[in-house]
C-alpha cells in the first residue's frame, strides 16, 4: 500500500538549489532543448535530470551542452576587453547563454498537487484499485515550454534505480555529480544474458570481480566462470598499481571452488580444489567439429567422424581412433609372390578402407588431432567424474572457477569450454523438465561467465556452439551468459541481440560502439557518453537490468568494497571522497 508522501518531492536536497534551466524546444525524436540558468561547467554529459510538470515526472539524461548567442557579433568580440566589467558581465548574462539537449527516458505519473483538493480522491482511487499504482513508463509525450530542469537528487535515484537496502538490488557505482548510489537489480539481472564491454585496461575484469562478488555474496545464481588467464580465483597483483587484487576464493572461501584443467594442476602457485580429467567416453565428434578453424578441418571432417562412430560406438571412437597408428605400412607378398607395402591392421588406411572412407582424409583428421590425443587433460580413465561434480556443485549453490592453467591456447578454450557447456546444458534441460512435468525442485539459476568471448561467439562459430543456445533460449531453462570482451563488434549479431544488459566502458573503435549501442533507443546519443568515458573510472550502464541508461562511476575492486559488502551496506560518497579518488 502507498502512502502519501510516495509522490511527494525530495526533501533530502531542496528543489530550488538543484535547479539548472527550463526547457525552451525540442521533441521525442529530436531531444528536449533546456535553456541553463547556472554555469555551463556545473552539469555535464549525462547527467541525470528531472522535469516536472503537471500529474507528471519526466526523467532524462543530457546528451549535449552547446553555447549560443542572441547575435553572433557578442560571441564573436570579448566585450571583457572594452567594456567595464559590471557592464561586461551584465551584457554576457543578456546576450550570451547555454543550451543543453535532453534525452527523454522515462516518465511516472505524480498525481495533482498534494495541497490541492483533488490529490486525496485520486490517492483514495490508487488505494481502492480502481487507479492502478504509478509506475515507471517510457516516454510517451512530452513536457511544456518552460517546464522547469532539476539535477536528479538522491531520492530521485533510488525511485528509478531502486534503493540500495533493498532485496536483490546491487550498488555497481555512483552519479557523476552527487555520488548518489545506483542499483542494478540482480534478479533481473540473472533472467537474461548480460555483457561487459571496454578497451583493454579500461577496467572490465575489476568490473567483472565486482559483479561477480555481488552474485555470490546475495546468493542470486551459481557461478560457473571460463577463468583464460587465471585472474578471478586466487590472489592477484594489479598490472598498473602493484597492488594486491582478492580473488574471489580467498573472500568465499566456504562458496567458491577453483577447478585446475589436467591432474595436480596449480593455479598461480596455489594448488586448485580438484582437477578437472575429460573421460574419452564422453567426447563426441560434434566437440572436435566446433575446433574447425582451430585444426583447420576440411569438409570431410563429419563424414569420417560419422565413421568412427558406426565403428567403434559413441563412447569408443576417440581411444580407437588415438591408438590407430597413421602411415603404417607392412609388406607382403602378391599372388605372384612379388613384396608389396600394405597399410598395416592398426594403421588409420586400414580402418578407413575397411570403413568405406577415404583414406588420405582419415589420415590428415588423425593428425590434426593429435594435439588433442596428447592433451594431458584428456584421458581414457580420468580419477574421477570431475564433470559429474562441477554439476553437482553448481545445482547445490557452489561457484567454480575453471582455470585453465598452463593451457592457455585457444584450442584448449574452445574445446574445454564448449565440451562442458554442452554437459551443463544438458543437465539444466533435464533439471526443467522434471521441475515442469513432476513439480521437482526448481532449478537453481546459473550465469556461465566467458572471457574472450568473440573466440567463441564469432559469426563464424556462434552458430555451432553451446553458448549460442544459451543465449537465444536457454534462460527459459535458468541459465544465461555473462560474456566479458573488448571487441563487442566480433561478436556475432544475434547473440548481441540477446544480451539484455550491457555494461560498457570506455571503447575507441567505432565498430565496437555501434555494437554495444545496436538496438538501444537513443543509441546515437548514447555514442557519445560512451566515447566521453573516463577509462577505469566510468562505465555506462544500459539495458534490462537498469530502467534507463545511465553513466556511472564505478565502484573500485578495494578493501572498502569489501567491507560494505560484507555488511551489506553502499553509502553514497560525498564530493569531497570522490575528488579525492580522482586524485584531485
Amino acid at each position: 500500500m502507498i502512502s502519501e508522501q510516495t509522490f511527494t518531492n525530495d526533501a533530502l536536497t531542496p528543489m530550488e538549489n538543484r535547479k539548472i534551466g527550463y526547457l525552451i524546444g525540442g521533441g521525442l525524436r529530436e531531444n528536449l532543448k533546456a535553456r541553463l540558468v547556472i554555469p555551463s561547467d556545473q552539469v555535464q554529459e549525462g547527467s541525470f535530470v528531472m522535469i516536472p510538470s503537471g500529474n507528471w515526472v519526466y526523467y532524462g539524461l543530457v546528451t549535449d551542452i552547446q553555447l549560443g548567442a542572441t547575435d553572433a557579433r557578442f560571441a564573436d568580440e570579448e566585450s571583457e576587453a572594452r567594456l567595464p566589467g559590471e557592464l561586461a558581465h551584465w551584457l554576457h548574462g543578456q546576450t550570451l547563454y547555454t543550451n543543453l539537449e535532453i534525452l527523454p527516458v522515462l516518465m511516472l505519473e505524480r498525481g495533482p498537487d498534494p495541497a490541492s483538493q483533488a490529490y486525496q480522491p485520486w490517492l483514495e482511487e490508487i488505494k481502492s484499485g480502481r487507479r492502478s499504482e504509478p509506475k515507471m513508463m517510457p516516454v510517451k509525450t512530452i513536457p511544456p515550454h518552460h517546464a522547469d530542469v532539476f539535477l536528479a537528487g538522491e531520492g530521485e535515484i533510488a525511485e528509478i534505480f531502486g534503493k540500495p537496502d533493498q532485496e536483490g538490488n546491487f550498488v555497481v557505482g555512483y552519479t557523476r555529480e552527487g555520488g548518489h548510489a545506483v542499483c542494478l537489480n540482480l534478479d533481473r539481472f540473472v533472467q537474461r544474458s548480460a555483457g561487459i564491454f571496454g578497451a583493454t585496461g579500461s577496467g572490465k575484469s575489476f568490473l567483472t570481480r565486482i559483479l561477480m562478488a555481488g552474485l555470490i555474496q546475495r546468493n542470486r545464481s551459481s557461478l560457473l566462470v571460463f577463468d583464460m588467464h587465471n585472474e578471478y580465483g586466487y590472489d592477484d597483483v594489479a598490472s598498473d598499481s602493484g597492488m594486491k587484487v582478492n580473488g574471489l576464493k580467498t573472500l568465499f572461501p566456504a562458496r567458491v571452488r577453483v577447478v585446475g584443467l589436467g591432474a595436480n594442476s596449480m593455479v598461480r602457485g596455489t594448488p586448485a580444489d580438484f582437477s578437472l580429467e575429460i573421460a574419452m567416453k564422453d567426447i563426441r565428434p560434434i566437440d572436435i567439429e566446433l575446433l574447425s578453424t582451430e585444426l583447420n578441418l576440411k569438409e570431410t571432417t563429419p563424414t569420417t567422424l560419422e565413421a568412427l562412430v558406426a565403428s567403434f560406438g559413441p563412447e569408443n571412437w576417440f581411444s580407437k581412433f588415438k591408438e590407430m597408428e597413421n602411415g603404417a605400412m607392412v609388406e607382403t607378398e602378391d599372388e605372384r609372390g612379388r613384396l608389396k607395402k600394405i597399410p598395416a591392421p592398426s594403421s588409420v588406411a586400414a580402418w578407413a578402407n575397411q570403413a568405406g572412407v577415404n583414406a588420405m582424409a582419415a589420415e590428415g583428421l588423425h593428425s590434426k588431432m593429435s594435439i588433442l590425443f596428447h592433451r594431458g587433460y584428456i584421458r581414457e580413465k580420468p580419477a574421477a567424474d570431475g564433470i559429474g561434480e562441477i554439476i553437482k556443485m553448481l545445482q547445490n549453490g557452489m561457484h567454480v572457477i575453471l582455470s585453465f592453467g598452463d593451457y592457455e591456447s585457444d584450442l584448449d578454450y574452445l574445446f574445454v569450454t564448449n565440451f562442458l557447456t554442452r554437459h551443463i546444458r544438458e543437465a539444466w534441460e533435464a533439471t526443467t523438465n522434471q521441475y515442469r512435468t513432476k513439480k521437482l525442485q526448481e532449478p537453481r539459476p546459473l550465469v556461465i561467465v566467458v572471457e574472450e568471448a568473440h573466440k567463441i561467439l564469432n559469426r563464424q562459430m556462434a552458430a555451432q556452439t553451446s553458448f549460442n543456445t544459451i543465449a537465444r533460449e536457454l534462460r527459459k531453462y535458468y541459465v544465461t551468459l555473462l560474456i566479458v570482451d573488448q571487441r563487442p563488434s566480433q561478436i556475432y549479431d544475434e547473440v548481441m541481440s540477446q544480451l539484455g544488459t550491457r555494461i560498457s566502458g570506455w571503447l575507441g573503435d567505432e565498430d565496437d560502439l555501434r555494437a554495444v549501442l545496436a538496438g538501444l533507443a537513443g543509441r546515437d546519443t548514447l555514442r557519445g557518453m560512451l566515447t566521453h568515458l573516463q577509462p577505469k573510472e566510468e562505465v555506462l550502464l544500459l539495458g534490462w537490468g537498469v530502467p534507463m541508461p545511465i553513466p556511472i562511476r564505478s565502484r573500485r575492486y578495494d578493501q572498502r568494497f569489501w567491507q560494505e559488502l560484507m555488511k551489506g551496506k553502499s553509502k553514497p560518497q560525498s564530493e569531497e571522497q570522490i575528488i579525492a579518488e580522482l586524485g584531485f
